[in-house]
């Protein structure tokens, strides 16, 4: 389980971007008006790759303004009209699956064996909210309970919307934003993530492919500041961001000053309670998929599993044991299961967190360090006798890490689960699936799962706490990009 890529030594996939000089403007690339620019670092290698152009004020304001100009037009459509759009851009997202693959690898480390899955997510939910065009068309009249009148109520776009995207899935979490703001009639403007700039640009491509009308969305680089001036811009009427907490409480400040509504999804530090009566063989099959997936770099991740203290060192041999033997390696090998980090920036974090863990008392089972070699590997960890004061059991890491932590009873279990000021995932391991419902509805958090988890595209995604504001997918998530009016008429006759 060790990583030894080496600068040269893997054949790099040709791939159609690397170093671009342009931004997608009211339907075309446009070339940037400065002369600033982002590297791009192979996470694996750590070459510079790729580059892009950092966004001055004016690529800003006329990828805005494109928008702007835009909206009128593609909101006059009704929403069958623009569901039509929809379905075919999923279609020709899955024409670019792998060249899109090799790019989100690339850019950030992913494994392929995750990154290949983006494009068939990706049509997904395109095509499940342009299923939701018939309710936008459906009549909504409301009468008045006095029986003096009847309320119409209508379903109207709020405008032009910043979609900020994250580093870590830089592709699906752009497009949970991006589907159903486009059905609801809104135009866009994307700003991806500095280390992940170039994927979204195949998600650009296909809703042009599709036929998408110049203006609707718009895409530009750049860093973070950058950012703040596209959150800021008066034009936008939405924000929809996924990131960080603290880089989430800016931008909420920032639309709170500007009455801007907006959606944010946020940190966790979510917790798998593991009941006495659980399958640990059962819950080994999908312990790295719900608790360390994408190498530990995905918000709602289980990473605090909660054991009874009959079954403690049971259930860390297994975790020990499940973590071990995953391959870590070159992540474009499809059996590579854990890549690198994502960026210097996160490799040095996760290993500050596990000199941390170490000197509080931690017992690393698994991993505990950098791994051999080239490129910004963290060994899979798993700490034991973790206790709720340590720092591993109460911050975000963000990297591939499982603590162990012990419980007498389950009421212990759940007040560990909610100790926390973030409420996003979690997980029931328990052979009576209604009892572990039973655990899951005390569990102060957006998204719970038995035995497994996962997200539904038609039910609500959010967090509670410092985890986030509003949600994303269902018909909650349209809402998010739809402004209601009430139109009252007296009863007839």
């Amino acid at each position: 389980m060790t990583a030894t890529t080496v600068p040269g030594t893997r054949a790099e996939p040709e791939l159609p971007y690397a170093h671009v000089d342009d931004h997608f403007i009211d339907g075309a690339y446009v070339r940037s008006t400065g002369e600033q620019r982002n590297d791009v670092v192979d996470p694996t290698t750590e070459e510079v790759w790729a580059s892009v152009p950092n966004a001055t004020a004016e690529d800003l304001d006329r990828a805005v303004s494109a928008a702007d100009r835009a909206f009128a037009r593609w909101a006059a459509l009704t929403p069958s009209a623009r569901a039509g759009f929809l379905v075919r851009a999923a279609e020709e997202i899955e024409a670019r699956r792998e060249p899109m693959a090799l790019t989100n690898t690339r850019e950030n480390g992913s494994p392929i064996s995750e990154t290949l899955g983006a494009a068939a997510n990706a049509a997904g939910i395109f095509r499940y909210f342009a299923s939701l065009a018939p309710w936008l068309e459906a009549e909504d009249v409301r009468p008045f309970p006095n029986g003096a009148g009847e309320t119409s109520v209508y379903r109207d776009p709020v405008g032009v919307c910043a979609l900020i995207a994250p580093w870590n899935f830089p592709i699906n979490l752009v497009v949970a934003k991006l589907a159903p703001a486009l059905l609801a009639g809104c135009t866009v403007v994307i700003k991806p993530a500095s280390p992940t700039p170039l994927s979204v640009r195949f998600i650009v491509d296909a809703l042009a492919a599709a036929g998408v009308p110049a203006g609707v969305v718009n895409l530009v680089t750049g860093n973070g500041r950058m950012g703040d001036q596209l959150v800021r811009h008066p034009l936008v009427r939405k924000v929809a961001f996924t990131g960080s907490t603290p880089v989430g409480r800016k931008i909420a400040a920032a639309c709170g000053e500007q009455l801007k509504p907006v959606t944010l999804e946020l940190g966790g530090k979510s917790s798998a309670i593991v009941l006495p009566d659980a399958d640990l063989e059962h819950m080994s099959s999908v312990l790295i998929r719900s608790c360390m997936r994408n190498t530990g770099q995905t918000c709602y991740i289980s990473t605090r599993i909660l054991a009874p203290e009959s079954r403690y060192e049971e259930v860390v041999e297994m975790v020990g044991r499940t973590i071990a033997e995953a391959e870590q390696g070159d992540p474009l090998q499809e059996t590579t299961v854990f890549g690198p980090m994502a960026n210097r920036g996160q490799y040095d974090i996760v290993l500050g967190y596990l000199d941390t863990a170490r000197e509080e008392g931690a017992r690393v089972v698994v991993g505990g360090g950098p791994a051999e070699g080239t490129g910004f590997f963290v060994r899979p960890t798993v700490l034991a006798d973790v206790t709720p004061d340590m720092t591993v059991a109460r911050e975000e890491i963000f990297g591939p890490v499982i603590t162990v932590l012990k419980y007498q009873d389950v009421d212990e279990a759940v007040e560990l689960a909610n100790n926390t000021p973030f409420g996003l995932g979690g997980i029931v391991f328990s052979a009576d699936e209604d009892r572990a419902l039973q655990v899951a509805r005390r569990v102060n958090t957006g998204s719970v799962g038995i035995n497994f988890f996962a997200s539904n595209h038609a039910a609500p995604f959010g967090g509670r706490g410092d985890s986030g504001l509003g949600v994303e997918f269902g018909v909650e998530g349209l809402s998010a990009y739809l402004s209601p009016q009430s139109v009252h008429r007296r009863a007839r006759g």
